[in-house]
């Protein structure tokens, strides 16, 4: 099977990489380092498709060293240890760790001896800001190099280095007029560009922006499904939790990890749901989704994906209501059509003694010193006085939130 025109284009050497010529150039850190065969551990920052990957391949084989490769979307302690062994018993192996961001703080800490001893040189790749991603003790044990976004001369190099070398392309012959759609779907991502050109140099022998644009929106739906639609996904998940489907939400969180969805943003929607669609019809939703994102960032995965599954579960069998978000809903409303309402006078501050001469917190009655704890007080400005902005929502929990409102409040809470 033909391998895809961005890995079939993957530099083998130094002299064919585009871009990053601060870290490659004649007189860059990593150029220098591979022709004196000294890498050290190094933490590559940088947006996607910038050679984070390659570049890790290249310095691995100018050491000569054995290779392992990770992705931290897939692997855990038990994988990491595994290359560790092996390196020990191998000799000095460089381990590439893609999306090193993912990993958890005991994920990290299995690499920090291993490091430390010089078993392994580590190479992590991160989208992410290391300084905040990685965890100080193997920052500090790490070089890091910031990969630059490739420019529109670098991605038009790329493309005609692939139109001139790649052995199925070259043999089609193909005419470049255009290329500012390729740029622009390519978002600056080499891989990317490298995929749209293949895709559209399939179906046409010249390329204009029009062609590339027809092609990309015909195999639009085709893209979304490769693709894992990252907000097709989040909300097909949120809307199975909502409607009580568990097994339907289970599917739909599976499907967002087996496309590499960050855990912690699914563990970080379902602490919104908990307040938006249960509320207080079951105040326990919101601990056990807090619990679970605490757990998701400790563990990592793997074994988060379990965690994950329960508290999914627990939410969508969870009795439902949207009253707190629509609460806060309406106060936003009103705040809108009314303004900035003065606060009334009793329950204002006073911490001075002008502040009491003007009568500032005069007449409020603290209501610990009355029966039950309460006393009928208005609390709302003069001008929206009485309205009525939450109301309980249908279910056992906020039947009782209902009949204690009505027992206090004989005309404001009517429902």
């Amino acid at each position: 099977m033909l391998a895809p025109l961005a890995e079939r284009m993957r530099p083998k050497t130094l002299d064919e990489f585009i871009g990053q010529q601060h870290l490659v150039g004649e007189n860059g850190v990593l150029r220098k380092a591979a022709e004196a065969g000294n890498i050290p551990s190094i933490i590559f920052w940088g947006p996607p498709g910038v050679g984070k990957t390659t570049l890790a391949y290249l310095l691995a084989k100018s050491v000569n060293h054995p290779f392992f490769s990770l992705s931290a979307i897939s692997s855990g302690v038990k994988e990491v240890r595994a290359v560790i062994e092996s390196a020990e018993q191998t000799g000095k192996a460089i381990l590439f760790i893609d999306e090193i961001h993912r990993f958890n703080k005991a994920q990290q800490d299995a690499l920090l001896g291993a490091v430390e001893r010089g078993t392994i040189t580590l190479i992590g790749a991160t989208t992410e800001n290391p300084s905040f991603e990685v965890i100080s003790a193997l920052l500090s044990r790490c070089q890091v190099y910031v990969l630059k976004s490739l420019t529109e001369e670098q991605l038009l190099a790329i493309i005609n280095h692939a139109l001139a070398m790649d052995e199925v392309l070259s043999a089609q012959r193909i005419i470049l007029k255009e290329t500012t759609a390729l740029m622009h779907f390519s978002g600056g991502d080499a891989r990317k560009l490298l995929n749209v050109l293949e895709l559209v140099a399939s179906q046409n022998t010249e390329i204009t922006d029009a062609v590339v644009m027809e092609v990309i929106q015909k195999k639009a739906a085709l893209y979304d499904k490769a693709g894992e639609q990252h907000y097709d996904l989040i909300s097909a998940f949120i809307k199975s939790m909502r409607g009580s489907d568990p097994n339907a939400a289970v599917y739909w969180m599976a499907r967002m990890l087996e496309g590499g969805e960050d855990p912690k943003f699914i563990a970080r929607r379902m602490v919104i749901l908990a307040s938006e669609d249960i509320g207080n019809a079951n105040p326990n939703a919101l601990l056990l989704a807090t619990s679970c994102f605490d757990a998701v960032n400790l563990i990592g995965m793997p074994e988060a994906r379990i965690i994950l599954s329960q508290a999914a579960i627990y939410l969508a069998t969870s009795a439902k209501s949207n009253a707190a978000y629509m609460a806060i809903e309406n106060a936003f409303s009103l705040i809108k059509k009314t303004g900035d309402l003065p606060v009334p006078l009793h329950l204002r501050n006073a911490p001075t003694r002008l502040m009491k001469y003007l009568d500032y917190g005069k007449n409020y009655k603290y209501a610990h010193s009355y029966k039950d704890n309460f006393i009928e007080e208005e609390f709302l400005p003069d001008k929206i006085a009485g309205t009525q902005i939450y109301t309980p929502g249908a279910n056992p929990r906020e039947d009782e939130a209902r009949r204690f409102l009505q027992t206090r409040w004989k005309e404001k809470y009517k429902y």
